[in-house]
């Protein structure tokens, strides 16, 4: 897929965020019907596929980042808010403790357990109702976590390392059992239930202390409980530009002051004239710090800017979900959303006169 193409020759305050020493400019969009004399701004939807991008820039195993190009900040941030609080996951929500001898007490040890990620597809799975539902094969998961610890009978007596002296003095994610219920052996018989990351230390123990508990794991929301988010971060930011102004260069003796102000690979001098000029394709790179306001001498020289409508996005999955299936995600939600809204609206349309109040319920 070719680079997505950036105009960096002057600021737009049509399509760019000023960026200046102290403040910022042109902030909110303005491309809506009535703001400009004699210009035609209403959505139109072949417009906005042709303006609409999505490109993946890195992708590996537990992380991505991607650009979103064509939309407004309101739908960039949904999509954001929606991969923390709204895109469901299995997780750990009771724990039943039948014996405990750990210093951990129970209900910072359950808490802990809460917090381990499972490989489990939510869509696998129905969400309770309420907290009371009758637990069944469709909605619960059941794992048994039984670790005793014992001293090793032949442990060197000169070692205080606790992996040869004990077995079992670490209590680790990788000691969930998942223990099928009704069908879930049938159903779930290819990718069997278990912690996304078998390392995890829960509690230590030392000989004569274990612990034994059962786990019910439900499907949850990360608006209910932090533990059930997706996500350990997803966030944005707006492509940076730097724009140099051609009717004052900068001066070839502070070339290389002039480059220092910015990220490195932004900036590029030619060895032999000196002539700066911008990496466009490292420009994302860039953190904005300003630097280059600081110095009186470069006044003039360059302007910085965001471009309103090209979103970076970093993404880091912490579940089942692999990376790139998340924004794919966060946009079903979105759409059940709007398809609820439209229900509600099409009643009011239909039968508007004969419904009174009316309340909404959840989606």
């Amino acid at each position: 897929m070719p680079e997505l193409a950036v105009d960096q020759s002057h600021t737009d305050t049509r399509k760019h965020v000023g960026v200046h020493a102290e403040r910022v400019s042109h902030v909110s969009s303005t491309n809506y019907p009535g703001h400009y004399p004699n210009e035609d701004h209403s959505w139109d939807l072949e417009r906005f596929k042709k303006g609409l991008t999505v490109k993946i820039e890195r992708l590996s195993s537990r992380s991505i980042e991607f650009d979103l190009v064509g939309v407004d900040a309101s739908i960039a941030n949904a999509y954001r808010r929606i991969l923390l609080a709204e895109v469901p996951t299995i997780c750990v929500e009771r724990v039943y403790v039948w014996d405990n001898t750990s210093v951990v007490v129970d209900e910072v040890l359950a808490q802990r357990i809460g917090l381990v990620p499972l490989n489990v597809d939510p869509a696998l799975m129905d969400m309770k109702q309420t907290q009371n539902d009758q637990a069944t094969d469709r909605n619960t998961l059941v794992f048994r976590l039984q670790v005793a610890c014992e001293r090793r009978k032949n442990a060197p007596k000169d070692t205080t390392d606790p992996n040869k002296l004990y077995t079992n003095h670490e209590v680790l994610s990788s000691h969930f059992n998942w223990v099928p219920q009704g069908e879930q052996e049938i159903v779930m018989a290819d990718n069997p239930p278990a912690p996304t990351n078998p390392n995890i230390v829960l509690t230590k123990l030392r000989p004569g202390q274990g612990v034994d508990m059962e786990l019910h794991a439900v499907k949850g929301v990360g608006k209910d409980h932090a533990k059930f988010c997706p996500v350990a971060t997803a966030s944005y930011r707006l492509l940076p530009l730097v724009i140099l102004n051609p009717k004052k260069p900068v001066p070839p003796e502070l070339a290389e002051q002039f480059q220092k102000c910015f990220s490195p690979g932004v900036i590029r001098v030619d060895p032999r004239t000196k002539a700066v000029s911008v990496d466009n394709k490292k420009t994302r790179m860039e953190t904005m710090s300003r630097e280059v306001y600081r110095h009186p001498d470069f006044e003039g020289c360059v302007q910085l800017a965001r471009v309103r409508d090209h979103f970076l996005f970093s993404i880091e999955s912490e579940g089942f979900y692999p990376p790139q299936r998340l924004l794919p995600e966060a946009i079903a939600v979105m759409r059940a959303k709007i398809a609820t809204i439209k229900r509600a609206a099409e009643t009011l349309l239909n039968n508007g006169d004969n419904l009174g109040d009316v309340e909404m319920a959840d989606a």
